[in-house]
């Protein structure tokens, strides 16, 4: 596979197609070398828009959502990004190229300890790992922009509640075969706005699918 002309395509045929114009995000997805950070067994998929399959029964988003992702979040050099769901690391490492700092979440050591070495031998250094179910996070750390990388089947303020007030958060909701991507912001006063981008299937982030409270 010539992997330049394979890189060159899927940013043409898939991201450019899609309408991902972004400079920015171009970039950062031309240089992030995202053969680097797709399992071995699925390398010659690496520029295929496909998501690839990764371990625990997980997937890796296909470029053309990443680019729409890292596009609508339009990203600044000043902002803290919290990532939900490192897997392969290969989001992770273009959003560190576009943001100031970036907080990536996995319920997965395996996860968090290969995107660690990827990243490291790829020189990113502003990214921080954390093994965690970021469906349980807490605290009082807020960000300037949430992406989460599994769908969830409806919205509620999970990760809302975590935006800071100018914040945006991109998150895929529904069950299959609907889904929406929904771009969130969240304006100075703490209001909350919705815009769908596009419907798509994402697999759904681990204890997305709660149990309904038994009820008497």
């Amino acid at each position: 596979m010539n992997v330049e002309a394979a890189r060159a395509q899927m940013l043409g045929q898939q991201l450019r197609a899609w309408e991902v114009l972004d400079e920015r995000v171009l970039d950062a997805v031309r240089h992030v070398r995202r053969e680097r950070f797709v399992p071995e067994a699925y390398a010659d998929l690496a520029f295929a828009d496909t998501e690839i399959p990764l371990a625990h029964g997980q997937r890796m988003m296909t470029p053309s959502v990443e680019g729409r992702l890292l596009q609508a979040l339009d990203l600044d050099p000043a902002d803290t990004v919290l990532e939900v769901g490192t897997g392969s690391g290969f989001l992770t490492a273009c959003l560190a190229a576009l943001a100031g700092r970036v907080v990536s979440v996995d319920i997965f050591a395996e996860f968090t300890a290969d995107a660690a070495g990827k990243l490291r031998r790829d020189g990113v250094h502003n990214v921080e790992l954390r093994t965690a179910d970021a469906l349980a996070l807490d605290g009082d750390e807020r960000f300037d922009a949430i992406a989460v990388t599994g769908s969830v089947p409806e919205l509620d303020d999970t990760f809302v509640r975590l935006l800071r007030p100018g914040g945006r958060l991109f998150v895929v909701v529904g069950r299959t075969p609907v889904m929406d991507a929904l771009l969130i912001g969240k304006d100075l006063h703490g209001n909350t706005a919705r815009e769908i981008l596009f419907e798509t299937v994402v697999s759904p982030l681990v204890n997305a699918e709660r149990p309904e409270p038994f009820v008497l």
